[in-house]
This record gives C-alpha cells, sequence and structure tokens, in this order.
C-alpha cells in the first residue's frame, strides 16, 4: 500500500531471501556454517529451518552471517532514494524494535491486527506450522509493546478501505513535516 502511494519500500525479508536464493551472496557462507543445506546454488529454507529453529546458538550465527548483508542492501536502497530524492522511504523490518532498528528511522509504523487474526494469516503460509510460528513469535516483542512504542499504529482488521486511508494519512503527514 505504501509503494501504491509512490513510497520507496526496503524489504528486508525479500533481502533475505534474495541472499540465499540462486548464487545469492549468503550461500556459499550458510552452506560453510551449515553443511548439506543448500542445493544447486540455492538454500533449501526447510533444511535450514531445521538446523536453526529451536537452537539458539545456531540461528545467532545465521544472523551474523545474514544481517551484515541484508543492512549492506538497506544502505544501498537508502542511498538510491536520496538519489532520486525520495521524501519519504519505508524499511520493512519484521524485528525492527528487537534489533534496534528504530534508531535508524525518523518514525516508525506498525501494522496490527488482532491476535487471532494474526495466527491465522500466519497459518495460511507455505511450511509454516503452529510449532514453527509458536518458535517465531517467542522471538518478537508482543504487539502489545510494539504498538506502545510505534509513531503511528495501522490496524489490518478492519478491512482494507480503513488500512489504505490510515497509510494515505501517514504518507501525508510524513511528506508534509519532512519526515520520513
Amino acid at each position: 500500500m505504501f509503494r501504491d502511494l509512490g513510497v520507496p519500500v526496503f524489504d528486508a525479508d525479500a533481502a533475505v531471501h534474495s541472499l540465499m536464493d540462486q548464487n545469492g551472496e549468503a550461500v556459499d557462507a550458510v552452506e560453510q556454517r551449515f553443511p548439506g543445506v543448500t542445493r544447486a546454488g540455492t538454500v533449501d529454507r526447510a533444511a535450514l529451518g531445521k538446523r536453526v529453529f529451536g537452537d539458539a546458538e545456531a540461528l545467532k550465527a545465521l544472523e551474523v552471517i545474514l544481517h551484515p548483508l541484508v543492512r549492506r542492501r538497506e544502505k544501498q536502497f537508502m542511498a538510491g532514494a536520496h538519489r532520486r530524492r525520495a521524501s519519504v522511504v519505508v524499511l520493512d523490518i519484521p524485528l525492527l524494535f528487537e534489533t534496534g532498528g528504530q534508531r535508524r528511522c525518523d518514525l516508525t509504523v506498525v501494522v496490527s491486527a488482532p491476535a487471532f487474526l494474526q495466527k491465522m494469516r500466519a497459518l495460511k503460509r507455505s511450511g509454516m506450522t503452529p510449532e514453527r510460528l509458536n518458535a517465531v513469535l517467542a522471538k518478537q516483542m508482543p504487539d502489545a509493546e510494539k504498538r506502545r512504542r510505534a509513531d503511528h499504529v495501522v490496524p489490518t482488521g478492519l478491512g482494507k478501505g480503513y488500512t489504505r486511508r490510515c497509510i494515505a494519512a501517514i504518507v501525508a503527514a510524513a511528506r508534509k513535516h519532512g519526515r520520513g
């Protein structure tokens, strides 16, 4: 929805996928640290997930590989947006508060829905199981705390039209006040 309003969006999850896709920058390092998790130049994310979920040390080792590469891509995105004179940009970063990333932002927006709706949406994703969802949620700050810390909260349980209006208001205010 931000893109629909002409706002450049950096998607950290997409960056991670790209890093681990065919001949991605992280493939060799991931294979070296977790032998047997690559196939034909691509990280087999299911195999990698079996190795790191539930193992804090392994997950930390994966983050040591991925986070600097994602951060470098974020900086490249920001430099490109600056060259194009974008007045507002979005950094879509799932663990923004948990990693201290909010310090790099002029303002923060949390997209939120009631817990039952979040769970229902998450379980529709390919490869998601209740156990994996619980592991993911255990790493995350509670939604109520994220909403408390955010400058803006966009509720997504009230229909797409309402969500679009909220996002449009946030973008308009950010452009007006020169914050992005």
